[in-house]
């Protein structure tokens, strides 16, 4: 049975981390194909762990899919052809420095693709909301394009907008809703924000441990971070954010996305 595109991508990326030993060295598109046969081998039970012997070559239909994911990978900046500045020519390839980012994940959250970087976000923020969802994927489809800039707006709105969401429990509670009551009546998010947070800080005694841990970190500090990347690219400066500016703020989206979950939690008693 042919294997998914997602399914050989993901073993090119743990093969290309090391997260999985193969018997060839993945520096060439032939080793890094054998390399995926022989993972699938092991891990359909074909041979047993740590076994190291005859190849397991893909079928064709799986041959074929592998031939879009390696240049899927190139065209990602994940890999760059040639060994080094001496071999510079295909079949030989490196992992560059994006890439490694992406294989190895510094991040607790591991993704490399729209519907991964999707589940991730579903898995720690079960009830995120569906327009949110939109424009994240959005950014994570410009970010594998090589949009760089689409891809830290829409990540600027998504961030606003969980913002929003935010204060519109707030707006709905009964309990909370009179002390947070000026927030509203800031012009701008940026004031906004700094009008709630100065309100939240107040106020810190009241809230949960699991609400306290990190909350400059995942939320104030965060949403400074991907606004100020936001309004740098949506307004015509001429500065240009590199690919791994933005790696970085499609993985502080995670934890800030969570924190702010878990205030709504909070304010809806």
């Amino acid at each position: 049975m042919p294997h998914s595109h997602e399914e050989i991508r993901s073993i090119a990326l743990d093969i290309l981390a090391k997260r999985e030993s193969v018997s060839y060295d993945p520096n060439q598109y032939e080793n890094l194909k054998l390399g995926i046969g022989e993972v699938f081998a092991r891990r359909e039970g074909r041979i047993h762990p740590g076994h190291h012997g005859a190849p397991h070559p893909l079928d064709r239909a799986d041959s074929e899919i592998f031939l879009e994911v390696f240049w899927d990978l190139f065209r990602q900046g994940v890999i760059t052809l040639g060994l080094n500045d001496a071999n510079r020519e295909f079949p030989f390839f490196r992992v560059s420095q994006l890439g490694q980012r992406v294989a190895d994940s510094h991040s607790a959250y591991f993704f490399h693709d729209v519907s991964t970087y999707e589940s991730v976000i579903r898995t720690e923020v079960p009830k995120v909301n569906e327009v949110t969802l939109i424009y994240l994927k959005e950014a994570m489809q410009a970010f594998r394009s090589g949009c760089i800039l689409s891809a830290t707006v829409m990540l600027g709105v998504a961030t606003e907008h969980t913002f929003l969401l935010l204060l519109e429990v707030i707006e709905n509670s009964s309990k909370h809703q009179k002390t947070y009551a000026s927030v509203s009546a800031e012009r701008t998010i940026l004031q906004r924000f700094n009008k709630f947070r100065s309100i939240l800080d107040q106020n810190t005694k009241t809230l949960p441990s699991a609400v306290k841990e990190d909350l400059d970190t995942h939320f104030a500090g965060v949403l400074s971070v991907i606004r100020t990347f936001r309004n740098q690219a949506g307004h015509p400066t001429g500065k240009i954010i590199d690919r791994e500016q933005t790696f970085v703020l499609l993985h502080l989206f995670i934890p800030y996305c969570k924190k702010l979950y878990q205030l709504m939690e909070y304010f809806k008693k």
